[in-house]
């Protein structure tokens, strides 16, 4: 360890021969986490200069007064989505960053020395007490009315520069719902250590598992969206018409099937069609604008509907499981505490976080997906109209431009051979998929490694974590306690999606809402991204299955047909027989 300034540096990773970085002044100083949690792939231009969930931070830190974060920046490293929070408070931070000074003038020295943690504690609980109903009664509604205004304006047939002023309004939208995202984020985080801070005084220590268990939800647009896959697989299951369309092996002709016949057009329009419309604003990946949602290819529902046929899935009885387990947890919480005043405070903050767990896929639902989704629709539409003017020769090509060069070839469409350029950028961006980013880079210090947020992505455990002396054994985060054995799955696309078996071992970089109908029939799930409070593990363990994340290299190591072991109670995975060896 060396020091640097007033902090501690507890290590350094600043490029070398395999992966070469470039820093502006001042970044090197600051510890940045690659963000596999919502970008494990390489980001396109498009997508980094205008959808990125780091750009409304600053509002999300200055609204809610933190003193540990005034700003989140993000970098592209080869390709890939690296961020760094800025330390509010200068006497934090390693001295000489230009983003000390661009930071801390907004906010001055003597505010934080006031203490202006003490409005963020004032404020927080008012947030959890109330913002359900602010999301039910305002915020939901208000980004409903922007999805309907921006479905009206993709229905008409518009001009390019009237495509180029309704981006602006998805830019806008966007930003705006990423606010909300953020507003819901912190009053979710206030009900949450408000229940871990009451648990640690009336009842002392508690299995972590059981804290997770009491995260479930049993009422969201998730589960919506599963009851209404549900609904049409036992309508498949009931028709023999239907059913015979749906025994081809793909999704293709199943769709021909179905569109040759009139039981099947009826069947796309009244069942198809409102369900992807309703549901299909989400993709493999929905940070980044380069992944068709279901909306735009319905393969994966129908893909999802056949693997429901195959294993005769029965959403009631599942529902009624996590819900089931969902009491016992309550139950297992509150037994053995006494009555009195302890008892009440602890009912009190346990009702409080449970009212907040259908906000967490909810709030994918709506913006991690949804409102990603219609920016994405909304540049396909100005990538059709590049088409058809001899801009470009394909529409998806609009996302490797930048945004403002989009915008200049509004004005004047020949000033830039946009399909040279965007040409070069595939090419870049696929000869960044063979490059393994590390998992951090910069200047780790305490501080830095403290920032709360970071526990999504698993730290400060994963640096701190040391390799498994066992070859056989990798060494991850307990993300849903339970041990399975069973054949390994490795998924790296939708395109896959109908390959998982029942009782599979899903292996996978990161999950996001789109991947959770595979919930539904695998067995086990291992990730490489991720930690105890993210995506993979809440629906790991709303479903009751035993998951390992943020392993990094799991997807690496593990190959589809491998026999594994899961342990989510200790974060391991044993490589039990290698699919090689299976005779």
């Amino acid at each position: 360890m060396t020091t640097k300034g007033t902090q501690e540096v507890l290590g350094s990773f600043h490029g070398d021969g395999v992966f070469p970085i470039d820093w502006n002044e001042g970044e090197r100083d600051l510890f940045w986490i690659f963000d596999d949690l919502h970008i494990p792939n390489p980001v396109s231009p498009m997508f980094f200069d205008i959808g990125g969930w780091w750009l409304t931070c600053d509002h999300m830190f200055r609204r809610f007064g933190t003193p540990f974060a005034s700003d989140w920046l993000a970098k592209n490293v080869n390709g890939y989505v690296y961020h760094a929070a800025i330390p509010a408070d200068p006497s934090l931070a390693i001295e000489s960053s230009e983003y000390q000074a661009r930071y801390t003038a907004r906010v001055p020295r003597g505010e934080w020395a006031a203490g202006i943690g003490a409005y963020l504690g004032a404020v927080l609980p008012h947030y959890a007490e109330n913002f359900l109903d602010w999301w039910r009664d305002r915020l939901r509604p208000e980004i409903e009315r922007n999805f309907a205004y921006l479905d009206d304006a993709l229905e008409r047939e518009q001009t390019l520069v009237e495509l180029g002023v309704l981006l602006e309004d998805a830019i806008d939208i966007h930003d705006r719902h990423w606010k909300i995202h953020w507003m819901l984020n912190f009053a979710q985080f206030s009900a949450t250590m408000a229940l871990n801070g009451t648990i640690a005084e009336v009842k002392g220590d508690v299995d972590p598992a059981l804290v997770g268990r009491l995260q479930s939800s049993v009422e969201d647009r998730n589960w919506d969206a599963i009851q209404a896959l549900w609904t049409m697989k036992d309508e498949v299951r009931d028709d023999a018409e239907l059913s015979a369309a749906f025994a081809s092996e793909t999704a293709e002709p199943v769709l021909r099937a179905l569109a040759g016949s009139d039981r099947g057009r009826r069947f796309l329009t009244e069942r198809l069609d409102p369900h992807r419309k309703e549901f299909g604003n989400k993709a493999i990946w929905s940070h980044e604008f380069v992944y068709p949602t279901w909306r735009e290819n319905p393969a994966p529902i129908i893909e999802t509907i056949r693997a429901y046929l195959a294993t005769n899935y029965d959403y009631p009885a599942t529902l009624a499981a996590v819900t089931e387990d969902l009491e016992a947890a309550k139950r297992e919480l509150m037994q053995g505490i006494p009555e009195g005043e302890g008892r009440e405070q602890l009912k009190g903050a346990l009702e409080l976080s449970l009212r907040m767990n259908p906000l967490t896929p909810d709030h994918h639902f709506y913006i991690d997906q949804a409102t990603n989704a219609y920016v994405r629709l909304v540049l396909i539409a100005i990538g059709r109209a590049f088409v058809e003017a001899g801009t470009l020769d394909d529409p998806e090509s609009v996302f490797f431009l930048h945004y403002n060069e989009l915008r200049v070839l509004i004005g004047e469409p020949q000033s830039i051979d946009a399909n040279d350029v965007a040409g070069d950028r595939r090419d870049e961006r696929e000869k960044s998929f063979a490059v393994r980013p590390p998992e951090w880079i910069g200047t780790a210090t305490e501080s830095q490694l403290a920032f709360p947020y970071y526990t999504l992505w698993g730290f400060p455990e994963k640096f701190h974590r040391k390799p498994s002396e066992q070859a056989d054994t990798i060494q991850g985060l307990a993300g849903s306690p339970g041990v399975v054995e069973g054949i390994a799955r490795l998924v790296r696309s939708t395109d896959e999606f109908d390959q998982v078996e029942d009782g599979e071992i899903l292996v996978c970089q990161m999950t996001n809402p789109a991947w959770v109908v595979l919930f539904t029939r695998i067995g086990g799930l291992v990730t490489d991204a991720g930690g105890v409070a993210s995506h993979p593990a809440v629906v790991a363990r709303e479903f009751g299955l035993p998951a390992v994340v943020g392993t990094s290299v799991a997807t690496e190591r593990i190959a589809t047909g491998d026999r594994v072991r899961v342990n989510g109670a200790t974060g391991t995975v044993d490589l039990l027989v290698l699919g090689t060896d299976v005779k």
